[in-house]
């Protein structure tokens, strides 16, 4: 499908300069720019590529100067990286959805699936299990007995989700994710550890994205929630009975202890580690590698461990790279005082 200048432009609400009736048929990254794509320009360190980008089109913010003419199209708007976001999003809908149930599937005679459902080849559907519109579930999937699955949900190659756990509308959940698996609940005793049976579920609600390889465990009881909005990266690691607020997204390692109850709107960086039977406020957002052993009231930016202000932070690591010399100081003053102690012993 190709578009216009004009018609991105009315569709974001963007003011064009250039030729208006130049037309894309594709996307690429600013630096990699060919004719007929769309480009765009968000990050300053970036910003010399728009003289020499061979892209019909480019997005760049309002306040953005440029210094000399450019060849492409520009458009600006208020927000070039939201810009590209919607249109992506336009694009991806655009795309054309499998919809049939391959022959090659496991779909329990008890299961319900709605229409315009699309199941791959050795995908598993156990029993009484619900599956709503719209939703795609690919080769080697694994939905097990009663789980409920809503509208438009995308649940990719080899994804387990076990028995009862519940999707809301809009769930994405890539390649090799696990859904339901018991929490780590053990009890110590003189032979070894009991198992302490995980008989809650994972309740997961509308517009949630959960990345590759990531796991969500059950309960051991009542539910590990992940409430709407929430976006995962690879990797993640939510204990039984977490509970996740609206919106808050975490990056690629993040592991989350049980029974921790986490705000809305909170963002967690690559490697950040948090205890369990804590809470942490909305809008708490922690630098990668971040290890969180207690309450965080919330509204408050921190990073290392235990979480500190940045700028402390940064104090106390540029002070603990000078330690070998001040301990080289420290202990020639020890030897001055000792001496002086000497002198005035003998006298």
């Amino acid at each position: 499908m190709e578009f216009t200048a004009r018609q991105i432009a009315d569709f974001i609400q963007g003011k064009i300069e250039g030729d208006e009736n130049v037309t894309v048929n594709t996307f690429a990254k600013i630096e990699e720019g060919i004719p007929n794509a769309i480009s765009f320009l968000s990050n300053p360190k970036y910003t010399h590529y728009i003289y020499e980008t061979k892209s019909s089109i480019v997005l760049v913010n309002e306040d953005v100067i440029l210094e000399k003419p450019v060849t492409a199209t520009l458009i600006r708007v208020k927000n070039a990286y939201e810009c590209i976001a919607k249109l992506l999003q336009l694009y991806q809908a655009s795309l054309p959805r499998k919809k049939e149930i391959s022959k090659l599937a496991s779909v329990s005679s008890t299961a319900k699936i709605g229409n315009n459902c699309y199941i791959g080849a050795f995908a598993y559907i156990g029993d009484n299990v619900i599956i709503g519109d719209d939703t795609q579930i690919y080769p080697h999937a694994v939905i097990d007995d009663g789980v409920k699955i809503g509208n438009k949900c995308i649940i990719y190659p080899n994804v387990t989700i076990y028995k009862d756990c519940k999707l809301g509308n809009n769930v994405t959940i890539h390649a090799g994710s696990v859904i339901g698996a018991d929490g780590f609940g053990f009890a110590p005793n003189a032979e070894g550890y009991d198992k302490i049976p995980q008989i809650g579920i994972v309740v997961i609600e509308d517009n949630v994205e959960i990345g590759a390889n990531s796991c969500v465990d059950r309960s051991t009881m009542g539910t590990t929630t992940i409430h709407k909005g929430v976006k995962l990266d690879n990797l993640v690691q939510i204990a039984h009975n977490v509970e996740v607020g609206e919106n808050t997204v975490m990056s690629a390692q993040t592991g989350v202890a049980g029974s921790t109850k986490i705000g809305q709107w909170c963002m967690f960086g690559g490697q950040v580690g948090i205890s369990g039977h804590i809470t942490i406020g909305d809008r708490t957002f922690l630098g990668a590698q971040s290890g969180v052993p207690g309450n965080i009231k919330g509204n408050v930016t921190l990073i290392g461990t235990p979480p500190t202000d940045p700028k402390l932070y940064f104090k106390s690591i540029a002070i603990s790279r000078k330690l070998p010399e001040l301990y080289k100081q420290l202990n020639e003053l020890q030897k001055q005082v000792d001496e002086l102690r000497t002198l005035n012993n003998k006298e």
